[in-house]
């Protein structure tokens, strides 16, 4: 039996956060004569250095019904050949936890617990945190070896924000059951982008640039378009510190509510372009040597991904006219087969087909290309290339929903390394905590991705960058 096996407990408490959308306002634990839950124990980000451990504590009303409870929050933390040390302690009472450990030696196992008033954080009856050799499951990790040579530039990989959307979680026809703000809180997509947009300022994520790669906004509506503009000004500039490219909710759109947009094909009218860029016109820019490339691959209409050829040609003579430049791709749609078959809504969801084909035909003839950076699918994912290239292709977890949150890329001299990170501010754990419950409660089991999704090391030469 593994260390952190389940539980009637954790069984309990695992239903319950599947409701989590009707939150209440936090009551104190010694207040409740129903006994603590900490439950949703997720370790979700690994460096060399450090991990991110987060956790919910709950009780029971006379009801039934679990409501957030404010607790301490302890970790107990040692080399796996060690007894357990308290290394983290916090007295500021909340129910969602979020424990960050740093100092910790490159390449060695760890094992830890987390605690809450007396109480041992478990993980939620998920797949993803209850498999088997899962660090929730084992109760242990491994901090990752990092590339050899100096670190040289960080990236932050971010995208599906949907500024101006009011519900989360809907497919289709308002269901599943979606999830609101509450009255009186700013809406969560601004919730969840301050909350990235502070991170990334911050010492000890240091991003040199932000790659957002689609649906900034909900339905690419003026004041949509102009007011996430307006927000990511308000923390850098576009072209230096941020690059945007278009998802399929910034398409044109038709309607009288569009119409004093840019004119688009079909009777359409381009909202997002008046803030950040044309249609199907590919992002080119450089960093330290480093080539970014933003392609769009959104569609007039639709919810799947295509290129068309302008673009497609502007990026062949790019990729022709310097194969061997170190090359990051971001674009909203994910490539690869496996990523169609693998999302919920299926192989329509991704790239067209021949345009996948086409472009990782591409990248076989440019060895630079090394990761394209995609969204759409709200979750975190690795999936294999269709042709020999040498290219890793990464989704990344939205912005505004569970987990919320971005990736960092970070070069060294030999190699790359990437990690997830959950948002951390006090509003942004707490939506975080409610959308766990989106698609039934089993919305974890899809976005959250698999410990190697989130946290890996690649090596590779980058010696040539500054």
């Amino acid at each position: 039996m593994s260390c952190c096996g389940p539980s009637r407990r954790t069984f309990l408490s695992t239903i319950g956060l599947a409701a989590l959308a009707s939150l209440a306002v936090p009551v104190s634990a010694r207040a409740q004569s129903n006994p603590l839950f900490a439950t949703d124990l997720e370790v979700v980000t690994v460096t060399d250095r450090s991990v991110v451990l987060t956790w919910t504590t709950v009780v029971a009303d006379s009801s039934g019904r679990l409501l957030p409870v404010d607790t301490d929050a302890e970790v107990r933390l040692g080399p796996a050949d060690s007894s357990l040390a308290t290394v983290y302690a916090d007295d500021e009472r909340t129910p969602f936890h979020y424990a960050e450990i740093d100092g910790l030696e490159p390449g060695r196992p760890y094992r830890f617990e987390a605690w809450s008033n007396g109480t041992r954080a478990t993980p939620a009856l998920a797949l993803t945190t209850r498999s088997p050799g899962s660090p929730e499951s084992t109760c242990e990790f491994t901090t990752l070896t990092p590339p050899p040579g100096r670190p040289l530039r960080t990236l932050a990989l971010a995208n599906d924000v949907h500024y101006g959307e009011q519900v989360s979680g809907l497919i289709v026809d308002n269901l599943p059951p979606g999830f609101r703000q509450e009255p009186d809180v700013a809406p969560y997509p601004e919730v969840m982008l301050t909350a990235v947009l502070d991170d990334l300022r911050r010492p000890d994520r240091a991003a040199d640039i932000l790659l957002i790669a689609g649906d900034l906004t909900a339905e690419a509506k003026p004041e949509e378009s102009r007011s996430v503009r307006r927000h990511l000004d308000s923390w850098g500039a576009q072209g230096r510190d941020y690059l945007a490219v278009r998802g399929n909710h910034d398409r044109p759109h038709v309607g009288s509510e569009y119409q004093g947009c840019i004119p688009a094909p079909a009777d359409h009218y381009d909202c997002w372009a008046e803030e950040f860029g044309s249609r199907q016109q590919l992002i080119e820019h450089e960093l330290g040597g480093l080539r970014l490339l933003g392609l769009d691959t959104s569609r007039l209409d639709g919810s799947g991904g295509s290129i068309e050829r302008p673009q497609f040609d502007r990026l062949g003579e790019l990729l022709r006219a310097d194969p061997d430049r170190p090359t990051v791709v971001f674009g909203h749609h994910p490539v690869t087969v496996e990523s169609g078959l693998t999302n919920i809504a299926g192989p329509g969801f991704v790239l067209d087909r021949t345009d996948s084909i086409e472009l990782q035909t591409l990248y076989e003839r440019a060895p630079g290309v090394f990761l394209q950076h995609s969204g759409h699918t709200h979750r975190n994912r690795r999936t294999r290339p269709d042709t020999g290239c040498a290219v890793e292709f990464l989704e990344v977890a939205a912005v505004k929903e569970y987990p919320g949150g971005y990736s960092l890329l970070r070069l060294y001299e030999g190699g790359y390394m990437i990690n997830f990170y959950k948002t951390r501010t006090a509003a942004a754990r707490r939506w975080s905590a409610t959308t766990r419950g989106e698609y039934f409660g089993l919305l974890p089991d899809y976005t959250l991705g698999t410990f190697a999704d989130r946290n890996h090391v690649v090596l590779r030469d980058f010696s040539g960058l500054s």
